[in-house]
């Protein structure tokens, strides 16, 4: 289950890199939050909060990866005209997809802060 789950959440990460959030397997009731978004719900709502910052992206770099059981949380870069921004995002993934996704990071370099 380790590895499948891994490997869910790097097919999220992919999907940000190639700019086709089509590609995230998403749940259509997913509980999200990062401190952009707040707290939401829905993958439409991600996927149409996300599909404004893809053209800004330039590359999306997996640091780590820790394992437990149906969480793995990720250290992540997205690197793009912002800079690069270091991610920490928990995500539980159930069945091969992701049910909840908890981003932390520093907003300011996105709100010009």
């Amino acid at each position: 289950m380790r590895e499948e789950n891994i490997k869910t959440v790097e097919k999220f990460l992919n999907a940000l890199k190639q700019k086709d959030l089509s590609l995230a397997p998403l749940a259509d009731d997913l509980k999200f939050e990062d401190p952009l978004t707040g707290k939401n719900t829905g993958a439409e709502n991600l996927k149409a909060f996300l599909a404004g910052f893809l053209p800004a992206l330039n590359d999306v770099r997996v640091i780590q990866h820790i394992c437990e059981g149906e969480y793995v949380v990720t250290h992540w870069e997205a690197d793009g005209i912002f800079g690069i921004i270091p991610i920490l995002e928990k995500f539980r993934v159930e069945n091969g997809i992701i049910t909840e996704a908890y981003g932390y990071f520093d907003p300011k370099p996105i709100l010009g802060s």
